[in-house]
């Protein structure tokens, strides 16, 4: 397997990228987009993680792009700020899976390797909070204004410092 390893936090990627040559990987680094992109030429990756927060242009960019390749590698997004739309949107921009951090070697690797989606997840038997909720309709609408802070608070009719320092805040749990 080569791995492409698209990872802001070099101390995270460093040990990520120790743990999966420990399994059998070949792997290189990126630390942004731009990065990415001549990574991915000259190395030619099967299989690629991507954060979905990186500085300059986002993760989805890159998942895109990789997308486009052939052959495409297969995507796995790795995120401290998950959201369901930003899952959605990964997967149709072509990512095989999206995972929550933190997750461990083992978790990625096993949803790199696997092909299938999984139908036996389990649905959650509580509904979402509604600090989790707005969360989610704020991922959803920065979303649709590619990441524009100012944009996406005008849209929700909220002063663009209050957006920010909620975003600077890490997603409430799920339930």
């Amino acid at each position: 397997m080569k791995l492409l390893i698209v990872e802001d936090d070099a101390d995270f990627a460093a040990a990520l990228s120790r743990a999966m040559q420990k399994r059998g990987c070949e792997v290189a680094l990126a630390h942004d987009a731009e990065a990415a992109r001549r990574v991915a030429e000259d190395f030619s990756p099967s299989h690629a993680v991507v954060d979905l927060k990186l500085p300059g242009e986002s993760g989805l960019v890159v998942v895109a792009q990789l997308a486009a390749r052939k052959p495409a590698p297969a995507v796995v997004v790795l995120t401290g700020y998950a959201s369901i739309a930003t899952a959605v949107e990964a997967v149709r921009l072509g990512a095989r899976h999206y995972l929550a951090k933190p997750a461990n070697a083992d978790e990625i690797l096993a949803a790199l390797l696997r092909d299938e989606p999984d139908a036996a997840l389990e649905v959650s038997p509580e509904p979402l909070s509604v600090a989790r909720l707005e969360w989610e309709h704020i991922q959803k609408v920065l979303n649709e204004h590619d990441g524009n802070i100012s944009a996406t608070a005008r849209a929700l009719k909220m002063h663009r410092r209050t957006l920010q320092r909620k975003l600077d805040k890490h997603p409430p749990r799920s339930g």
